[in-house]
């Protein structure tokens, strides 16, 4: 079935992303399957992260259906965009539900994107993963592509204003070679392995990320071990918490 929505979308971001005078420092494009079913796994550090990731698969001609809460769907905007790009609604309730449609997606030959750490981490370091990915991968017997981001934030992210004008802030991009379970691997393990391959990656971003703060106001977007003022992991789990909705 043709693509009637997704590319006209995918041309508007660009265009938005030259308006902004972003400078990508993108590698690993190689690593994309040119065909057939694969989960793309990233960190989560701001709202347009799935924009970004699905960049990194344009070099291999393939289109990422992302997995993203049902919120997004009731959307009057975005909810009938999300559907025409045939992304996949997630309803922590019923999540059994989303699992059979990536899962059927996958066999069917599709690029599936998903964020294990489920929320925008707010101390910009990575949460603990859920076994979702790995689960998946598995079942459908599809490789796992890690990747990392790192500069998105900076754009517009959980608990700060947006910054969506001429920035010209750098995005750095990396997607880490296949990954498939090894011999008697259980999710629990692959889990464990995918997160550590993506902190490499995460690690390597921040690495060779080439902006700086322009002052002691501007080191919010830093984690704290890296001298910035975000929250330590501890401090922005507390925030979540703070932040879930409260049963009535």
């Amino acid at each position: 079935m043709a693509e009637l929505v997704y590319p006209p979308v995918i041309a508007c971001a660009r265009t938005m992303f030259k308006v902004q005078g972003l400078k990508f420092d993108i590698r690993g494009t190689e690593n994309v399957p040119r065909q057939g079913g694969a989960l793309l796994v990233s960190n989560h550090i701001g709202y347009l992260d799935f924009v970004f990731c699905g960049l990194t698969t344009l070099p291999a001609k393939r289109l990422v259906r992302f997995m993203a809460k049902e919120s997004v769907f009731r959307h009057k905007v975005s909810g009938p965009l999300m559907r025409a790009m045939k992304h996949i609604p997630v309803d922590r309730s019923e999540g059994m539900h989303a699992y059979a449609h990536a899962l059927d997606a996958l066999r069917g030959g599709e690029i599936i994107g998903v964020f294990p750490e489920a929320t925008i981490s707010q101390s910009f370091t990575l949460k603990s993963f859920k076994s979702g990915a790995a689960r998946l991968a598995m079942e459908a017997g599809v490789p796992l592509l890690p990747m990392a981001l790192w500069g998105t934030q900076r754009l517009w992210t959980k608990g700060h204003p947006r910054n969506l004008g001429r920035s010209k802030f750098p995005i750095t991009l990396r997607i880490g070679e296949q990954m498939r379970p090894q011999e008697n691997e259980k999710a629990g393990a692959l889990t464990r392995r995918l997160r550590l391959r993506v902190q490499e990656l995460l690690d390597d971003a921040q690495r060779t990320y080439p902006g700086k703060p322009s002052g002691p106001a501007d080191r919010w977007w830093l984690p704290a071990h890296l001298g910035g003022t975000a929250p330590t992991p501890e401090e922005a789990a507390a925030r979540d918490r703070e932040q879930q909705p409260q049963p009535s």
